[in-house]
């Protein structure tokens, strides 16, 4: 495994710098928020806890909404990567791929459906739904990176493929960084052993 780039390290907190990640493995000293280019959410700021609403936690929950700031001129597509940051092994869990954003100022509503979603671990389409361990805290890193090409994948390709495709042609990323532990269901648990 090799080591997490240094350039990165001021905008991950220690806790979430796995070296496996998207952003590790395709952003620059000269890409990371390039010209102001900024990914924001109004449901938390960077490095709080995700609201329940967007976890397993609750049953429908739905992702968080998210905003992003211009990037740069020349910029095609938006590509929109949320990994796992705390997953063992050389790559972190994907639990969201999406590709077909305009390549402007934009945002993703709390819910919504994007344009285009490839695979997550989970092997779906969809926001995986943070499910850690009881008592356990995981990272969740949002990543946002500006292409200057669009990108020619179809809906349904792997984390390994849009990397792939990514390769080369960044102009700008951006990274948003969430946490959520892992709760216990003592409720739901008694109700069962009641019946």
């Amino acid at each position: 495994m090799t080591d997490f780039p240094a350039w990165l390290a001021p905008h991950v907190p220690a806790s979430a710098r796995h070296p496996g990640l998207a952003i590790a493995q395709l952003g620059s000293a000269q890409t990371i928020a390039r010209g102001g280019f900024a990914l924001t959410s109004p449901a938390f700021r960077s490095g709080e806890e995700l609201d329940a609403s967007f976890t397993a936690a609750e049953e429908d929950a739905v992702a968080p909404p998210l905003e992003w700031s211009a990037p740069p001129p020349g910029s095609a597509e938006l590509v929109l990567v949320v990994e796992d940051a705390s997953a063992p092994g050389a790559d972190p869990a994907c639990h969201w791929l999406v590709w077909g954003l305009a390549g402007q100022r934009g945002k993703l509503l709390e819910g919504e459906v994007p344009p285009r979603t490839g695979k997550n671990q989970a092997g779906n389409s969809e926001w995986l739904l943070p499910a850690p361990p009881e008592g356990e805290t995981r990272h969740y890193l949002f990543q946002l990176f500006a292409t200057d090409l669009p990108l020619v994948l179809m809906p349904g390709a792997g984390r390994a493929e849009l990397l792939a495709s990514l390769q080369g042609s960044i102009t700008a990323c951006a990274v948003l960084h969430a946490t959520f532990t892992g709760g216990g269901d003592d409720d739901a648990d008694w109700e069962d052993d009641d019946l």
